[in-house]
């Protein structure tokens, strides 16, 4: 190895900064600079255009982060050598375009590491829902002692997913405990594949007019945009919680407001259209609604976890060895690609 890692070059583009180092121990930092020459980005902001497309000069492989300036032809245009395109996030689409898979460069990244702590993130978010924890919490600190009158539990429930990925999957296992009665609206998974797994197919509709709990995991593009509208909400039973840690845009979010503030539904909300929630959102007056500050995941014990994976990709990569996180043109297609 020591050879090959005198003629790698390796380009960390994450801005320096606590996110950066959110995600990579010292002892990561080390193994990774085993691997070859690695340059860091010295700035505490994203490269921009041109400065990307420079410093992709002669590089063979990139590790991206959250908001990383996209991989298009005028970044790319100088990279002669870039073989990999190593991500530290989940969604690859939003930065990752046709051009990279286009000239052959291969892309990995920590959607799986991502996808089971959000996957634990939306389980969390249904219990305290359905339990009111949040409610009973401000309560006590209040200094009342309330009863427990309108409390669930999430054990035996029917819940309708709304999208099939990765984070679906994980979420299926951990409800599998529960008893519950899972649906599943998707155009990326068959009748037959989801019966498997001991799933029910459904469409959106019939999920939002039977099920006690509708989880969203549909990628954002310019058909899902708003896909969630007045007349699936207004669908929804008496009691029934929404729950989104997907994307924002998914729903439309002054339908929404009007059904909170019309009918007894409830909704965990991680994700809205324009983040951060503005202070003067109709959301923020709603009851009944669980609002968090897009944490579903991954927790910040993970981090480093999800690092862990794609370095381990990167020493495959450059061993000549299938990827176990690759992402490949078909798969990136149905990520998010708007945001």
């Amino acid at each position: 190895m020591a050879n090959k890692s005198e003629q790698i070059k390796i380009l960390v583009s994450i801005p320096d900064g606590e996110v950066r180092d959110s995600f990579f121990s010292e002892e990561q930092r080390v193994s990774l600079e085993r691997l070859g020459c690695v340059e860091w980005n010295a700035n505490a902001e994203q490269y921009g255009e041109e400065e990307l497309a420079e410093k992709l000069r002669g590089v063979d492989i990139c590790i991206s982060g959250w908001g990383n300036t996209p991989f298009h032809e005028k970044t790319l245009k100088y990279a002669d050598k870039l073989k990999l395109i190593a991500h530290i996030g989940g969604s690859v689409r939003p930065m990752v375009g046709d051009a990279a898979f286009e000239r052959g460069i291969r892309v990995c990244s920590g959607n799986r590491v991502f996808a089971e702590s959000v996957a634990e993130g939306v389980l969390a978010y249904m219990l305290c829902s359905l339990r009111r924890i949040g409610e009973y919490e401000a309560r006590m600190a209040a200094g009342e002692w309330p009863s427990l009158i309108g409390t669930r539990g999430l054990l035996g429930r029917s819940v309708g997913l709304v999208g099939y990925g990765m984070i679906a999957e994980y979420l299926v296992k951990f409800l599998k405990p529960f008893g519950c009665r899972i649906m599943v609206s998707s155009r990326h998974i068959s009748a037959e594949e989801l019966a498997e797994a001991g799933i029910e197919a459904a469409a959106a509709e019939e999920i939002f007019r039977t099920c006690d709990v509708v989880s969203l995991h549909s990628s954002l593009t310019a058909r899902t945009k708003h896909s969630i509208g007045a007349d699936l909400l207004n669908s929804m039973k008496d009691g029934a919680l929404l729950v989104n840690t997907a994307r924002g845009a998914l729903i439309d979010e002054e339908a929404l407001v009007l059904v909170l503030q019309e009918r007894p539904v409830w909704a965990a909300l991680d994700v809205f259209e324009t983040e951060p929630l503005p202070m003067d959102s109709p959301l923020r007056e709603c009851e009944r609604v669980l609002l968090m500050p897009h944490a579903a995941g991954p927790t910040a014990d993970r981090r480093y976890v999800v690092t862990s994976h794609v370095l381990d990709d990167i020493g495959r990569f450059l061993n000549g060895e299938p990827l176990d996180c690759e992402i490949d043109f078909a798969r990136a297609g149905t990520m998010t690609t708007v945001v």
